[in-house]
């Protein structure tokens, strides 16, 4: 049976592009044209005397080719109008038209016809939620949003994304129905934006080939490696699609000179950040794989997947720098019970792009009047390219490069008011120094929330009540591993992490540093 999936474009929303436009003829765009270059690369072969777009069509093959779907070549123009929206025989030829033109681009002949429909994106947002989703599942996830700084454990951090995502997400492709779903935003006459179609043709042209059901995403790293490499390799083939729009090829629905179009504002630009990392740092990561082993090794990519965020955001170690497997040892008290979720693991692991988003985040929040990493450091990239490069916003800084696995369960006590949670987060880095920077960093992002030292506990932190995220923190730092453990209250710290407890700066692991 095919595991449930769904996989989305997240478009433009709360100031954050996808991509800009550039110049057709710079259709590579990533430092490396095509071999018979960039301006060319599109233009149709000599067939029956036809040789350009302007003169016509070459005649339809007699067995399906790459690059020509349904009786359309790449190439073609259409005598269709999105003013009133798409009939079904408008709706079919610009199918049709995309499917050819990803095939072009991605080099993949598609097996079979993929349904697409158009919706609302107020219908989107009245049948996208209201999932079932356990009790167990929810306390999860709200202390793993809380545990990165970006949603307060008081609200639902589930109905958070669900308004995140009715804001920002163009279209989806659901590999257990097959099927792909564009969501417009024009009221009364849905359209089809050519570039949000494209880019979920390219999900189902991977899952024809590759299968994408057979990808296991327990965690939001986990789930952020895959889609570095599915989202890279979708929005890669979409931005080079772009390129073409213009000069080489007449696009359809993308007068706004970007895919899609989010409606509204986001819930929370924070949770928004962290799933936007791979869809960011997944396109040049599949363009160094394709500039120097061409398609053949972005298809090879699918039997080996990155297993890191790390491999994403830093490409030249993906097959050199596997991510450490962290183990959390149990010490908790008879009070504190680790949360279990049926059907699911029992951890959260939130990578180095968890990292760096929950570091980030309060200089974007905040407008940069408080921040650990500077706003500029993300937006840096875009910013000096005019945003025109490959990959938009930077998810890399010094403070979590050292990144090499972490582990996050979450505890529970029947006695706490309010089913309050603890946590312990575990993360190993590739040296001491590295875990010292990190904690340096975190200490920092603690003072922003109001949290003072705790008096005789070197390593004890508390933000005071009446501040979001209010609670008790213990920092230890040994040799290249970090431990942060919370709970309700300072008094409580030891009852989710035994050695909160101790009060001297020594113990038989050697000593125990905050910083």
């Amino acid at each position: 049976m095919r595991k449930e999936l769904t996989l989305a474009l997240l478009v433009v929303a709360a100031g954050v592009t996808t991509f800009a436009a550039v110049p057709a003829a710079a259709a590579g765009a990533d430092g490396v044209a095509d071999a018979d270059g960039a301006a060319r690369a599109d233009a149709p072969r000599d067939r029956g005397g036809v040789s350009s777009a302007q003169d016509g069509a070459p005649p339809d093959p007699e067995t399906d080719v790459l690059g020509w779907e349904n009786g359309y070549w790449y190439n073609e123009s259409l005598s269709v109008s999105q003013q009133n929206g798409l009939n079904k025989s408008e709706r079919r030829k610009t199918v049709s038209l995309a499917m050819a033109r990803v095939e072009r681009i991605r080099q993949l002949e598609f097996r079979k016809r993929v349904p697409v429909s158009v919706i609302s994106r107020e219908r989107f947002r009245q049948s996208s939620g209201g999932g079932t989703v356990s009790a167990a599942s929810r306390t999860f996830d709200n202390a793993k949003y809380e545990a990165m700084f970006l949603i307060n454990e008081s609200a639902d951090s589930i109905a958070v994304q669900e308004r995140n995502s009715g804001s920002s997400i163009g279209g989806f492709y659901t590999p257990t129905e097959d099927r792909i779903v564009v969501i417009s935003d024009a009221a009364g006459a849905p359209r089809i934006d050519e570039l949000t179609l494209a880019h979920e043709l390219v999900h189902a042209l991977q899952d024809q080939h590759f299968d994408l059901s057979e990808f296991e995403r327990p965690t939001r790293e986990q789930h952020n490696a895959i889609d570095g490499l599915v989202e890279g390799d979708a929005n890669y083939v979409q931005y080079r699609y772009q390129q073409r729009c213009g000069d080489n090829w007449t696009c359809y629905g993308t007068e706004q000179g970007r895919p899609g179009g989010g409606s509204g504002s986001l819930a929370n630009v924070g949770a928004y950040l962290l799933k936007y990392q791979p869809y960011s740092d997944g396109p040049p990561f599949v363009a160094s794989v394709r500039n120097a082993s061409g398609w053949e090794g972005v298809n090879a990519l699918y039997e080996d997947p990155p297993e890191s965020t790390e491999q994403i955001i830093h490409p030249e170690l993906y097959g050199e720098d596997r991510p450490s497997r962290v183990t959390v040892r149990d010490r908790s008290n008879d009070e504190w019970e680790k949360l279990t979720v049926k059907g699911s693991v029992d951890y959260a692991e939130l990578g180095e792009a968890g990292l760096f988003t929950t570091l980030v985040y309060p200089g974007i929040a905040s407008q940069g009047n408080q921040s650990v990493i500077p706003p500029e450091s993300f937006f840096g990239s875009a910013a000096e390219s005019n945003a025109t490069t490959l990959d938009g916003y930077n998810y890399s800084h010094p403070y979590t490069a050292g990144w090499d696995g972490d582990k996050l369960v979450v505890y529970t006590n029947e006695a706490t008011p309010d089913g309050e949670t603890g946590y312990v987060w575990k993360s190993a880095w590739d040296s001491s120094a590295d875990a010292k920077e990190f904690v340096r960093a975190y200490r920092d992002l603690l003072r922003i929330h109001g949290a003072d030292r705790v008096e005789g506990r070197n390593n004890a932190w508390v933000i005071p009540e009446g501040r979001e995220f209010s609670d008790a923190f213990y920092v230890e730092r040994r040799g290249d591993k970090v431990v942060i453990a919370n709970a309700p209250t300072v008094e409580q710290l030891s009852g989710v992490y035994g050695p909160a407890a101790n009060e001297s700066s020594s113990s038989a692991l050697g000593p125990i540093r905050s910083s």
